[in-house]
């Protein structure tokens, strides 16, 4: 007796502690009977639902269907719970109020001892605002957050299959690389919110060209990236890249403002530019810069023989940013003759780069690239300190010799140069009396101001001035003798017509002669025959610089030539 007392407590405890639970838990519990009649359901289950639990006792749980499943839905369902026992999955029911609502349901069949079903439990969780979540995340994984349409990952997934497709069906597509020409100019007078309006009504308008088969995402900044799946001949891509130039034409409104804006445009296909994600959008790329470096506001299909170069450039970069690591950079020495004294008075540091396969390169290939991608300022530093390093070396014999070296207009412009030039005087220890700057005038020029100022500053540490390739930039004499020069090099190409052109010996006379009347001393370079040497020697120029002296020496080769200049 007292045991089953004991087990009648136990089974009201849990029967309490079960209720509990079902009132108080966040999932909507409903209870119906065998013939799937509604008898019981929780708190969680009116306020989800909306339904008062005396609304629906009594009734079967289709009036919560959605209308988004069919029958073939149910039925497979109800299989499963009847074979099974049990069936969980996503679906979607409708609430009171008619707002439909995502939930996970798990319906369990109840049986009796005999194996007979009684019961039906459904516990659900409504999923609706986790599912937009989760769609909201993948949105933000997959589509660019400003403009709506896909950014770069969703651009490459989708590159990436129709790669596939197309290899499998042999069939052509284009990737078009599309960057705003004025975007910054937006940006910088109307701010960035300007930009950013800007932006959102280019992609609307590009997106009313493009058909739905076609993607088009943007990369960042102002760059968008188009795909033209399926195309019968290049010529329709190269149609639709003639229709974006002329559409984006049409002024944009923003802020009150009439914004024109024009696009370059460069266009890649497959399989015939490349057969992979990388080669096809760098090879798109290269080809709007082409059409930026033509005049902007056009197209430029990708032409292997044109654009092929800029890969050849890559790789050269990528050489030549190894050479300033590996110690392939060499400094060539050519003389400088003093006309008067028939004396080596200087030599100019001249830098060339000792390839391990291409051997020399000439640095007609390499000093613009350089330039280009800011390399050109270790480059400018390490050369300085190298012919410091060696002309102090040079003046244990030679103490009045003086070094040239150029500077290039980027490393000019530079705010740390004056800094890194008192570096490398200091660390070399050596007389700043003989080392002599050479700018040309094309750097000198435009930035007159701030060249006079930094002339001055070089002026001070006693450093010698001299403009190279005189007479081929457009120098202002009005400036000119403002400048605190020490020497005018009169460019080659004046000295190598000096016996062909009269109107050249004419400009090489009046160079000389400008040179006297600002108290400047005179260099000649590319003097190659004797007949040139002569010429510039009557006419009383100061120095002379060619291969009828010297060519550019190994420092090994130039201190045996002044050697042996000096003995002869």
């Amino acid at each position: 007796m007292g045991n089953d007392c004991s087990k009648l407590l136990q089974q009201t405890i849990f029967i309490n502690i079960a209720n509990k639970v079902m009132k108080h838990i966040n999932e909507g519990i409903m209870v119906t009977d065998r013939e799937g009649s509604i008898i019981w359901v929780n708190p969680a289950f009116e306020i989800v639902t909306g339904y008062h639990q005396e609304e629906i006792i009594g009734q079967n749980p289709r009036f919560l269907q959605s209308g988004l499943h069919d029958k073939a839905f149910y039925k497979s369902m109800w299989k499963e719970i009847i074979e099974n026992g049990v069936w969980k999955g996503e679906i979607w029911n409708k609430r009171k109020d008619g707002e439909l609502f995502l939930e996970w349901l798990t319906v369990i069949s109840i049986r009796d001892r005999k194996g007979n079903i009684t019961n039906y439990l459904a516990i659900f969780s409504d999923i609706t605002v986790q599912k937009r979540n989760i769609e909201q995340l993948k949105k933000l994984a997959h589509y660019d957050m400003l403009t709506g349409v896909p950014n770069r990952y969703l651009f490459t997934k989708r590159l990436e299959d129709l790669i596939e497709t197309s290899h499998r069906h042999r069939q052509l597509f284009a990737v078009m690389f599309l960057d705003l020409d004025r975007f910054k100019y937006v940006n910088d007078t109307l701010g960035h919110h300007a930009g950013d309006s800007l932006l959102q009504k280019v992609a609307q308008r590009l997106k009313g060209i493009l058909q739905k088969k076609d993607t088009l995402a943007r990369f960042g900044g102002d760059e968008f990236v188009i795909i033209l799946p399926n195309l019968k001949h290049i010529r329709e891509a190269a149609r639709i890249a003639k229709t974006i130039i002329d559409v984006l034409k049409a002024p944009f409104s923003i802020e009150g403002q009439d914004i024109y804006v024009t696009a370059s445009i460069g266009v890649s296909f497959y399989p015939h530019n490349g057969e992979n994600v990388e080669v096809l959008i760098r090879n798109a790329d290269r080809a709007m810069h082409s059409a930026k470096k033509k005049g902007k506001n056009r197209f430029e299909l990708y032409n292997s023989h044109e654009h092929g170069r800029d890969e050849q450039d890559l790789v050269l970069e990528n050489d030549l940013h190894k050479a300033l690591e590996c110690g392939e950079l060499l400094l060539y020495y050519q003389p400088q003759l003093d006309l008067r004294t028939n004396q080596i008075s200087g030599v100019e540091a001249l830098v060339r780069w000792k390839h391990p396969e291409r051997g020399l390169v000439s640095p007609v290939a390499f000093i613009p690239l350089a330039e280009e991608t800011g390399l050109i300022i270790p480059m400018s530093e390490w050369v300085l300190e190298e012919a410091c390093r060696q002309l102090k070396q040079l003046h244990l014999a030679y103490p009045k010799l003086k070094m040239s070296v150029n500077i290039s207009a980027v490393h000019f412009l530079q705010n740390e140069l004056v800094e890194t030039i008192d570096r490398i005087l200091q660390k070399t220890a050596v007389d700043p009396r003989y080392l002599e700057l050479e700018l040309t005038e094309s750097t000198l020029m435009p930035n007159a101001p701030f060249a006079i100022e930094w002339l001055v500053q070089m002026k001070q540490r006693q450093i010698k001035i001299a403009i190279d390739d005189f007479g081929t930039g457009f120098s202002s004499l009005s400036y000119l003798h403002r400048f605190p020069i020490d020497t005018l090099k009169i460019d080659k190409s004046f000295i190598r017509h000096l016996s062909s052109y009269r109107g050249e010996a004419s400009i090489v006379k009046a160079i000389i002669e400008m040179g006297r009347s600002l108290n400047v001393s005179v260099v000649a370079e590319g003097v190659e025959t004797e007949k040139q040497y002569k010429f510039l020697k009557e006419q009383r120029c100061d120095y002379a610089q060619g291969y009828y002296i010297s060519k550019p020496l190994l420092f090994d080769e130039l201190q045996q030539f002044l050697r042996e200049w000096n003995t002869e």
